[in-house]
């Protein structure tokens, strides 16, 4: 009997065999004339910089907006609980991304233990929280990249990265060595300082950000130990990227090369506050921004303490959120989430 997970992965890649048909040289990682943004820093002489700058972060730790400023290199620990060397939960090809980040390779996936974030809904508790996973060397996430580029993934997709952001630029630098030439992709929860996603213009190439939450109570209620700054620091944040990267741009197969792809996850109650989160893009961002607003809500975690959360969305409150997106003018939204709109509007008719 086929599992689930082979099931979904050969359906993706059929899906990503009619999306890339006629391209010979389709399952080729890295093909054409792309050059990785921090290859040609390297170049420039000034990824090194980069590397012992962001090093020098873990001594007063300030990766992200907890600005917890304990010394890591010594063992002291902060909000996120992570130590001074990265800890990986798993390194692997994932075909459930976004598919110019999936094509027929799949995402190279490295998921990063510990999180600077505490949401009760958190579908990756055991990781995030928890903080399950070993803790690896420079050399051995290295190792990790170049494994998944030999395995023909499209990029290293970096989950939950901000607070393990000098390793990974560590390790980054000893792959390129090695032959390392996928692009980086940020995978992150949002809560960002701009300071440091400056840190990393001209390193990152496809920076894929959440941003959760529109209001600042809501955040605080559900987040843990939460301030209710992560609205406001999630969305400067994403304007660096959007400055730095811009509109995601892709291959001649329809590959991730460069720019930004933004998550928003449909809460239920309208909880997330997807309305003013279409609003918000549609007045600060390119409106060909890539946009995939999500369907995939559970009940995880803690999240059945809580009444507004503790159902999953209805078709009607996605639906709705599709079209907000649509009446806001969106023009580059996710096609799964746009399939999906499809069948939930079936649904209500």
């Amino acid at each position: 009997m086929i599992s689930r997970r082979k099931f979904m992965k050969s359906m993706c890649v059929a899906a990503g065999s009619v999306l890339y048909a006629g391209c010979s040289d389709a399952g080729v990682p890295g093909n054409g004339a792309f050059t990785a943004a921090y290859a040609q820093l390297e170049e420039q002489g000034r990824l090194a910089g980069r590397v012992e700058e962001a090093y020098a972060k873990l001594e007063r730790c300030d990766l992200c907006p907890h600005k917890c400023l304990v010394n890591r290199i010594r063992g002291e620990k902060g909000f996120c609980q992570a130590p001074e060397r990265a800890v990986v939960h798993s390194h692997t090809p994932h075909y459930g991304e976004e598919i110019p980040l999936v094509g027929q390779g799949g995402s190279g996936t490295i998921f990063f233990s510990n999180c600077n974030l505490r949401c009760v809904f958190c579908q990756n508790w055991p990781i995030a929280h928890l903080g399950r996973g070993r803790e690896v060397s420079d050399e051995q996430l290295a190792d990790m990249m170049l494994d998944l580029q030999r395995r023909g993934c499209h990029n290293i997709n970096l989950v939950t990265p901000t607070h393990v952001m000098p390793n990974i630029l560590g390790a980054t630098r000893i792959a390129l060595k090695k032959g390392l030439k996928l692009p980086l992709c940020y995978n992150t929860g949002g809560y960002e300082t701009v300071e440091n996603i400056r840190l990393l213009d001209n390193i990152v190439d496809i920076y894929l950000p959440d941003l959760k939450f529109m209001d600042n109570d809501k955040s605080a209620k559900y987040v843990i130990k939460g301030r209710g700054d992560y609205p406001d620091m999630a969305q400067a944040a994403i304007m660096e990227m959007n400055r730095q990267g811009g509109v995601l741009r892709t291959d001649k197969r329809g590959i991730a090369r460069h720019g930004v792809i933004l998550r928003h996850l449909v809460m239920p109650n309208h909880v997330a506050g997807t309305r003013e989160f279409v609003s918000w893009v549609a007045e600060n961002l390119p409106r060909d921004t890539y946009v995939n607003i999500m369907s995939q809500y559970r009940v995880e975690h803690m999240a059945f303490e809580y009444d507004k959360i503790s159902r999953a969305i209805t078709s009607g409150e996605f639906v709705e959120a599709i079209q907000w997106a649509k009446d806001a003018g969106l023009s580059n939204l996710d096609q799964r989430s746009l399939s999906r709109y499809e069948i939930h509007r079936r649904r209500l008719s």
